[in-house]
């Protein structure tokens, strides 16, 4: 027999129709056979997982019109198969099998002014099973991240819903390992390489009971399983190398998602930047974690191939917010076809329900009047008022019932200790800082040049009158103008803070966590920052000599950069947006050392609002009085002063002339830096937790305010 030139992989053409036609001699009986589709043996095969549900091998859908209702709608999966394990139903309670069921879920976008709405889904309903893959399809802008938003909690404070959505028939939170959402946005460390990339994830994602070797082998196995072990070794990106390419970051993303083998997983085009060969490859692997480890998938997928359409078990089709076609994908085209638009022999079934239901373009080929509608208008309306009074409705409706009614609770599973959580991000957080040049290096760079520039121009002091002035102006310039440079790293952490938001929103970790392994990971770059270009600096300019001394100045400087990081993290919390940002920071601090007694001593600030409080809270202050009291107490000046003594001491000039606060030493000053340190952190979790609390707020303040809403097939709801 010839050999095929064709991998083993390569699938067949796709048929014309749907993948399992009903049979002519079972036509009208209550319950058809199908004829199995290659893909699915394929799939079958790909399941390493020891209990892969009969529908992988043996399935039998219902017909589209002539199936019967029957009871048992919880355990029937899409296509008819019977989702049990072992002879009995999923049991929530023992294998942890996740249902999710939504009906009459609308959504709505509220514009700033409050007056004005578009609706973005209009009473859609559903559910999705253990061991199947449910597939969201629709024109752009049809409302399918939404959903797929809505389903998972993750609705943004300008949109407001109403609807039930149930998880196992009742309504609770999901529960850490219970579901993961991949964004269809590849947030992930472009510093580390895919090996360092799972790794990490691996090592705090997965519970403590599994040894490290445990892990990892399970990293490497999920590695293994997108098709990314040829390229373990390459960074994800970085600034002057591309890395690894934008399909493969794409995988990577549902690798760090999967690695937990989640009951639930969301998938938000989890196809982007694949070609038709990676796409059936992720997919028929997810495919097959569905059916063997009984995880209900539901994916947005903006136009799949053939191949890839023939693996998913439901289909749920919008256009315009509405529900076109919910039900087993393989009956797709029959339903179509029963409507009038039957899929043309040898074309992709999914591109020809997307080009039947597109209208975006009718409007520019002149289609579409106010008084004509367009042939895809006519062609949604037929389609949705054909499935609301569809039998495929009523099993669905059916379906949806039978599972609320089985009201199982979840079970939350463990996860990493706190401990190994700290040092595995702390680790990972070090590296990255270590790699990425914009982070610090490039800061030291800046530092030591500066430092050589003070160094030069304020080179020798001296102990002249007038060297009072410029040991103040350096002294500032250090304590205020340096540090103010520290923002420079902002644009770095808000790329960390955006892992930090999606990680968190998955249930990795918390936001204490985050920054405990933050402060320990920075706080080794900051002592170098302040020790070199402070050595440079301190030395050149012949400010006191002493170990004491200069140890005090580093001390002072590292606190006050480790202060300006804890600024920018309190302002990356409120204001994600970097360059807005920065200027934030910028104003922040320029108000700050404005109210430190340098530009202006104390005695003289007005005492509403820049003596008290601003001046007792800016960090500035307590920075420029210890670095005052550590450079001029136990010093002699000259003084040239007429009629005055001919020399005059450190401490007169910081008690008079500088106007130093002197009931305490300069330790206190160094103390309270230490605390606003830890003080800045504490806010910004404090922060996440109120805006954790306060979005759920607005957006119920949003949902009692009057709207108007105005939309139809003719006349649809702007775009916000």
């Amino acid at each position: 027999m010839a050999t095929s030139p064709l991998p083993r992989w390569a699938p067949t053409p796709s048929p014309s129709g749907p993948l399992w036609r009903p049979s002519s001699a079972a036509a009208g009986a209550s319950s058809t056979r199908h004829t199995p589709s290659p893909f699915r043996a394929i799939l079958g095969a790909l399941c390493r997982f020891g209990r892969v549900p009969t529908a992988v091998s043996q399935p039998a859908a219902p017909a589209v019109e002539a199936a019967e209702v029957t009871g048992d709608g919880g355990d029937a999966g899409f296509d008819g198969a019977d989702r049990r394990r072992d002879g009995c139903r999923w049991e929530f309670g023992r294998d942890g099998g996740v249902f999710i069921t939504w009906e009459d879920v609308w959504v709505t976008a509220v514009d700033g002014s409050g007056g004005r709405a578009a609706t973005i889904l209009h009473g859609v309903s559903g559910s999705a099973r253990p061991g199947e893959v449910l597939a969201i399809m629709g024109p752009s802008g049809c409302g399918k991240t939404t959903l797929l938003d809505a389903l998972a909690g993750r609705l943004d404070t300008n949109l407001r819903s109403k609807g039930e959505i149930l998880i196992n028939g009742r309504r609770q939170k999901l529960a850490f390992g219970t579901s993961a959402y991949v964004t269809q946005e590849n947030v992930l460390m472009s510093t580390l390489t895919v090996r360092e990339a799972i790794y990490f994830s691996a090592q705090v994602q997965l519970p403590d009971t599994m040894t490290v070797a445990e892990k990892l082998a399970r990293a490497d196995a999920t590695v293994r399983e997108m098709g990314l072990a040829g390229a373990l070794d390459t960074r994800i990106s970085g600034r002057t190398s591309k890395g690894i390419s934008g399909g493969q970051r794409r995988r990577l993303s549902i690798c760090l998602e999967i690695l937990t083998r989640p009951r639930l997983l969301f998938l938000d085009e989890p196809t982007g930047g694949l070609d038709s060969a990676a796409a059936f490859h992720v997919m028929s692997r997810i495919a097959g974690l569905a059916a063997g480890e009984g995880m209900a998938v539901v994916a947005v997928v903006h136009q799949p191939c053939a191949e890839v359409f023939e693996l998913f078990h439901g289909l749920c089709l919008l256009a315009a917010g509405e529900t076109v076609f919910f039900g087993p994908a393989a009956d797709a085209a029959e339903f179509f076809a029963s409507n009038g638009y039957p899929c043309p022999p040898m074309r992709n079934p999914s591109d020809h329900f997307l080009r039947t239901i597109n209208r975006d373009f009718d409007m520019e080929s002149g289609e579409r009047s106010l008084s004509k509608p367009s042939a895809a208008d006519e062609a949604i309306q037929v389609l949705v008022n054909s499935y609301k009074t569809s039998n495929i409705s009523e099993i669905a409706k059916k379906a949806m019932h039978d599972i609320n009614e089985m009201e199982g609770v979840m079970i939350r599973r463990n996860q990493a200790t706190f401990l190994t959580k700290v040092l595995v991000l702390t680790r990972r957080s070090f590296l990255n800082m270590y790699r990425d040049p914009g982070y610090y290096w490039l800061r030291l760079g800046i530092y030591i040049a500066i430092s050589l520039c003070l160094g030069t121009i304020f080179y020798n002091f001296g102990n002249g009158y007038n060297s009072i002035r410029s040991r103040s102006s350096m002294l500032m310039f250090i304590g205020g103008l340096l540090t103010l440079m520290a923002i420079g790293g902002f644009p770095s952490f808000v790329e960390d803070m955006k892992i930090f938001r999606s990680e968190r929103l998955n249930g990795h970790y918390g936001v204490s966590i985050f920054v405990i392994s933050n402060t320990l990971s920075a706080t080794p770059y900051l002592m170098f920052i302040a020790v070199l270009p402070g050595a440079i600096a301190y030395y050149l300019t012949g400010l006191q000599r002493g170990v004491d001394h200069f140890a005090y100045f580093t001390l002072v400087l590292c606190s006050c950069t480790m202060l300006v990081e804890g600024l920018m993290m309190i302002i990356a919390a409120i204001v994600p947006d970097f360059l807005m940002g920065i200027i934030t920071g910028a104003g922040v601090q320029g108000i700050m050392m404005l109210n430190c007694g340098f530009f202006q001593i104390p005695s003289s600030l007005p005492k509403i609002v820049w003596k008290y409080p601003v001046s007792y809270i800016s960090f500035h202050k307590y920075a420029l009085q210890g670095f005052y009291k550590n450079e001029f107490l136990g010093l002699v000046l000259q003084n040239n002063q007429e009629g005055q003594e001919k020399t005059i001491s450190g401490e007169e000039i910081i008690t008079k002339l500088f106007e130093v606060e002197m009931g305490h030493s300069k330790w206190v000053d160094l103390a309270v830096l230490c605390g606003m340190v830890v003080a800045y952190r504490l806010l910004f979790v404090v922060i996440i937790k109120v805006l954790d609390m306060v979005k759920p707020m607005v957006k119920g303040a949003r949902v009692r305010s009057p709207i108007h809403c105005t939309c139809s097939f003719q006349n649809p709801c702007y775009s916000l």
